[in-house]
Formats: C-alpha cells, structure tokens, sequence
C-alpha cells in the first residue's frame, strides 16, 4: 500500500487534483472529518462521508472504514474516502506521497517527513521546511504556480471576481443554528429570494443567479460560516456539476509534481 496517494480534505478544489489522479491510474486514499462543510457539494468528493459514495465527472469516489476496504475499491477505479482527522491511518499506511487539501489557510498538522513527497494547497504553508511543495491557488496569472521555497499568496478574505462580484456572491450564516435549505444548487435566484434558513433567520440571496453552492441541508452551521456561493452568470448553470477551471488548473501543476517525483525515483 506504499504506492496510494493519501490526500487531506476532500472539497471541491481537492475533489480537481483527486479526480486528475485517479483518471491516470493513481491509487488515492482521502482522509476527512466527521463533518465536512462542503459548499460546491455536487463536485466534492467529501459528500462520500454523508452519501457513502458520490461520482463528480465520471470519476467515483467510496466511503472505507479501513485499509483492506480502500484496497477493494482502489481495484474499481474508484477513491477511498476514510473518516480521519488527526492522520492515524500513517500508523498503518507509508505513503511515497501526501497532499493537503484542505484549505485551512494554516498547517492542520502536516509535516515534510509524513511522505516521500509532500504537497500543500494555498497557504499557510513553507514550501521547503513544512512541505516539500505549496501550490498557489489565488486566482490570477500565477494561479498554479509551483512553489519551491517560500510561501503561497496569503489569503485576502475577498473571494475571487466573478463577472465583476467578489464578496457580494458569498454568503455566510449571520447567526448559529441548523440549515434548512429552501433552494438548490443550480436553482436561479433573484437577490433578495430566501434559499434557506438558519435558526428561523432567513438567508437570502445576496446577488441575482445561480446558486453554485449551498451547505447540505440539517448542517449546523456556526454564525460566520461560509453557507452559499452565487455565480452571476446565468449560462454558467451546469458548471454547478463539474470541477471548477481553478480545480483543473491546481491538479495539473500536483500531477506535474507526481510525475515528476516518480520518475525521479525509477
């Protein structure tokens, strides 16, 4: 089992680099907490800890309890996706490679000595010191670039300009208390709609257009925390249900790396 890719996080940009590996023949394990906050739930791997298993562009992906169970479906195809947190499969599992996914914008506790070779998405990392490699995933002309030494851009909290919308197409709870969603991902809607509730508090659409993403229905969500995603391009409806083009481009520059440590070590 020391040729599986372990891969931290399982969202919608991790979903981008595990979906590249697998359609090239990668054995990869994604490791997940109890109760990820996915956004962009239909191209999220991590909906597999809800949904036991979830297909985004083809590729599948299957909720394991264990190792023997991830060997079994690694035999289908398909990723292994195993409820694990602070990394205890590494008791068992020596992987030659280990990506972090998660998007925290801090280090959660991956080091550079956890793999062979070791990758990190966005920042909070020091490529060189806390991983072998940081990626950056900051939209713009360096959006992918590989990281050799230093750190990624840092985060801005201002999400990227879509159609001339930042931070006007994100939405977060304004209050704690469990979702009750009213619209659906991929649903039109005007600004001002109610597409859920949290705590009897109607959230509404910040934007006029399609709801990209909203967290899964019954999730208690904390006052702050991101809920839904507007995109105000309306012929961008299907885009609900397929990687995102900064998806795409991340996993190209991990891929660039694996093969690249591979052939480094034949």
């Amino acid at each position: 089992m020391n040729d599986v890719i372990l891969v931290r996080g399982g969202g919608d940009i991790a979903t981008g680099t595990i979906h590249r590996l697998v359609s090239c023949g990668y054995k990869v394990l994604i490791t997940e907490i109890q109760k990820p906050s996915a956004i962009r739930r239909k191209v999220a791997f991590c909906e597999a800890v809800f949904d036991k298993e979830v297909y985004v562009d083809g590729i599948g992906c299957k909720l394991v309890k264990n190792i023997c169970e991830a060997e079994e479906v690694f035999k289908e195809g398909k990723a292994g996706l195993i409820i694990d947190e602070n990394l205890d499969v590494l008791k068992e599992l020596k992987p030659k490679i280990l990506i972090d996914c998660v998007l925290a914008k801090k280090n959660l506790g991956t080091k550079k000595d956890m793999a062979g070779l070791t990758i990190a998405l966005g920042p909070g990392f020091c490529a060189g010191e806390d991983v072998d490699f940081v990626i950056e995933t900051k939209r713009g002309h360096k959006l992918g670039q590989i990281i050799e030494s230093g750190f990624a851009s840092e985060n801005t909290g201002v999400p990227g300009v879509i159609a001339g919308y930042g931070k006007e197409r994100v939405i977060h709870s304004p209050v704690s208390g469990t979702i009750e969603n009213v619209k659906e991902i991929s649903d039109i809607v005007k600004q001002g709609d109610i597409i859920a509730y949290v705590d009897r508090t109607p959230i509404m659409a910040s934007i006029d257009g399609v709801l990209r993403g909203i967290i899964r229905n019954g999730y208690y969500c904390k006052k702050g925390l991101k809920i839904a995603d507007i995109d105000p391009r309306l012929e961008e409806k299907e885009n609900c249900f397929s990687i995102s083009d900064k998806a795409r481009c991340i996993a190209g520059s991990v891929l660039e790396l694996v093969v690249r440590y591979g052939k480094n070590k034949c």
